[in-house]
Order: C-alpha cells, then structure tokens, then sequence
C-alpha cells in the first residue's frame, strides 16, 4: 500500500530570511517568508516553524496562507535575535494542481548573517534562501 502513495518533489517554493528594516522601530529586523517562484497558484498553505538545538527547543509557531499565488511571496513571521543562533526548520505542507506536496527547510544555526546575505528571487532583496 506504501509503495502506491507518490509524494510529488517541491520545485521552485523557497524559504527566505530576510533582514528588512522595521518601519516604526527603525530597527533591523530578520522576517521569514515563503517564495513561490512556479507558475502554479498554492493553495492551503501550512507552515510549521521551531529552532532548536541539542539542548534547547523552541515551541512550534503554526502559520497559514490561504493562497499563494504563482511567483508571489508572503511573510510568514519575525525571527527574534536569539532564534538565530539555534536551526530554524520550516515544515510547509500546501495544494497545488490536486496534489499534495510536502518539504521541509532548514536554517543551520547562525547561517542567518550578514555574511551569508544573496539575492533573493522575486524579491529584489538580499538574503538567506534555502532551496
């Protein structure tokens, strides 16, 4: 019975941080968001976010986009300076086409830097983006 359930592979849906300056602070902040870079419009979007470490874990942040549309980006929550220094994985589940597909993503801890800043597509910004 296993053998006949496919999983479609994800393509061209990314996860970015990005640091962005926040308008009323004027501080800078890192913000997560969700990159559909397909011609394919996603649909019931479902984002489970938590860093974690070996000793530490953070608790899940549940999040969800009712539709995505293709090669379009939606933030998806603000990333404390702490959380950096912990891996941060994004579970993301969401409907495209009448299938269901399924990837996680995974920020190593402190790979979100400065340092580590490219451009991030569709969005004319620079940042982190894990494929």
């Amino acid at each position: 019975m296993k053998k006949d359930i496919v999983i479609p592979e994800v393509k061209d849906v990314y996860i970015a941080v990005v640091q962005e300056e926040h308008p009323e602070y004027k501080t800078q902040d890192w913000n997560a968001y969700i990159i559909n870079n397909s011609d394919l419009d996603l649909e019931t979007v479902l984002i489970v976010s938590q860093g974690y470490n070996d000793k530490k874990m953070t608790p899940p942040m549940r999040h969800t986009i009712s539709m995505l549309p293709a090669r379009s980006y939606a933030k998806i929550e603000y990333l404390q300076e702490k959380v950096l220094a912990l891996n941060n994985e994004f579970k993301v589940i969401f409907f495209g086409g009448n299938k269901m597909f399924d990837k996680s993503y995974v920020f190593r801890k402190n790979t979100i830097n400065i340092n580590a800043l490219q451009s991030i597509p569709l969005m004319q910004l620079m940042g982190i983006l894990v494929k």
